[in-house]
């Protein structure tokens, strides 16, 4: 099908919900009966898509992470309970870095 026409967001949106890899989407691209061209520009234009998403999703992990950290800071330093203060020092402060390295990750993967 030569001059075929690019694969609509909608579509690309539809495999990422069915978590379609590269080859399947390539496959279904062979069976839709389109050129090479315009099959290297749709599984690039998934593949965009797919690291959006990915990219998307770290930067709320860093953001939550962010604010848990500062409320953990912030517990810590004004100590509302101090029986609690070595959870809220040591605790959330490794659950902010978790959430933080996990977002970084997938920002950086």
């Amino acid at each position: 099908m030569p001059g075929a026409p690019a694969i609509e967001n909608t579509v690309i949106e539809q495999w990422i919900a069915e978590k379609l890899d590269s080859q399947k989407v390539i496959d279904r691209l062979v069976a839709l009966g389109y050129d090479e061209e315009a099959i290297a520009a749709n599984v690039q234009a998934f593949k965009k898509a797919l690291c959006a998403k990915r990219q998307f999703t770290g930067f709320i992990f860093l953001g939550v992470g962010a604010f848990v950290g500062f409320l953990s800071c912030v517990t810590a330093l004004v100590n509302p309970v101090p029986d609690l203060f070595h959870w809220f020092l040591y605790g959330l402060t490794s659950i902010a870095l978790l959430l933080i390295f996990y977002g970084l990750y997938l920002l950086f993967n």
